[in-house]
């Protein structure tokens, strides 16, 4: 099955990706690197040299993507946990969002969004897994490129369940272009002060490298799933 996966710096880390191709693709919104093998193309949003989120071109990412002629999107996005009980190595998906970063391919027109986040492969996708998937969560994206304060969180855990700085944009450019935006999130953290604890870049760092493996396996089975 033709389907594109976007991920971040779990993939960089990972090597179920070596071999595969790697190439440069230019478009009207800047260029993307992506790696691909047979119908399967990944796509790292930070890129090979890492841009942190609020540097990351989702233009060019998602314009890549439609040019190669991929209409099915299986995102994973890092997150932070609003919610007590979603603790950290649980994989959820959302289902809608909170932005203070709204995306659009243009930067003079009115845009409307198209239909809700498709998540058209999530139902296949939970069936396939080991693990229960939560469904229907809310994403709510902060800019970035700081964690969110513990006033911020206070007020975020309100609004949504996972906090992250990425998935919006690109549920946004997905939603615009017609594309089928699938939404995977992997909790590394407890987002800011709910443990009573202030998270550190350090301390994120070490438990992202603690889900490593989880994240590998998602995608062994995702691969799988959709050959």
């Amino acid at each position: 099955m033709k389907i594109a996966f976007l991920s971040g710096t779990s993939i960089a880390h990972s090597s179920l990706f070596e071999g595969w191709q790697e190439r440069e693709v230019g478009t009207c919104h800047g260029t993307a690197i992506v790696r691909s093998r047979g119908e399967h193309l990944l796509l790292n949003r930070h890129g090979p040299a890492y841009l942190p989120p609020h540097a990351i071109n989702h233009r060019a990412n998602i314009q890549a993507l439609a040019d190669l002629g991929f209409r099915d999107v299986v995102a994973l996005n890092s997150v932070g946990s609003l919610q007590l009980e979603l603790a950290p190595g649980t994989v959820v998906s959302c289902d809608d969002y909170v932005s203070f970063r709204p995306a659009t391919f243009s930067d003079t027109e009115l845009r409307a969004l198209g239909p809700e986040i498709a998540n058209n492969l999530i139902g296949k996708i939970a069936a396939a897994l080991p693990y229960p998937l939560p469904v229907g969560k809310v994403y709510v994206q902060t800019p970035g490129p700081r964690f969110e304060t513990r006033a911020e969180v206070r007020i975020l855990r309100q609004w949504g369940d996972v906090v992250g700085m990425t998935a919006a944009c690109e549920a946004d450019l997905c939603r615009e272009i017609g594309l089928n935006y699938n939404s995977l999130c992997m909790v590394d953290n407890y987002a800011n002060g709910i443990l009573g604890t202030v998270l550190s870049p350090e301390g994120f760092a070490a438990l992202v490298r603690a889900n490593q493996e989880k994240v590998n396996d998602l995608f062994r089975r995702l691969l799988e799933l959709f050959a």
